[in-house]
């Protein structure tokens, strides 16, 4: 069973069209383990309504960076009331730290042995995520 820590979405401005873009940043428990972080973008009334997001997988209970953690680019959009998610490549990332270990391609990504985890964790977010569901549903 998996917990998510919510905290305060932060805002900015996007550059193209000035409206607000919100940026979340969740802390993701199993068993009370620290288990990944995930971070997600979105820019309120952009054309197209998706959400791009990471998720970070590894050891996450120590302050030391493991060689092991591993991160996925996806996106997620609502398409005839079903939510969707597809890996995206890691080149198109917007978040870039030695912190997250390596931000896998989409090709990598799809064939790791995380990628149930991956998906397991999207489930929650549009489950769990009010600041996602309410963006991608209103």
């Amino acid at each position: 069973m998996i917990e998510i820590e919510f905290e305060d979405p932060h805002y900015e401005i996007c550059e193209c069209c000035g409206n607000t873009t919100v940026k979340l940043t969740r802390f993701v428990y199993a068993d009370d383990e620290a288990f990944a972080i995930y971070y997600i973008r979105f820019t309120k009334e952009h054309d197209d309504k998706n959400v791009l997001g990471l998720i970070s997988l590894g050891e996450w209970g120590t302050d030391e960076i493991p060689k092991s953690r591993t991160s996925f680019l996806f996106r997620l959009w609502l398409n005839n009331e079903n939510y969707n998610v597809s890996m995206a490549d890691g080149k198109e990332s917007p978040w870039q730290s030695e912190i997250l270990g390596k931000i896998l391609s989409r090709e990598e990504a799809l064939q790791h042995k995380w990628i149930d985890d991956v998906f397991h964790i999207t489930d929650h977010i549009v489950d769990e995520d009010s600041e996602v569901i309410k963006y991608l549903t209103e």
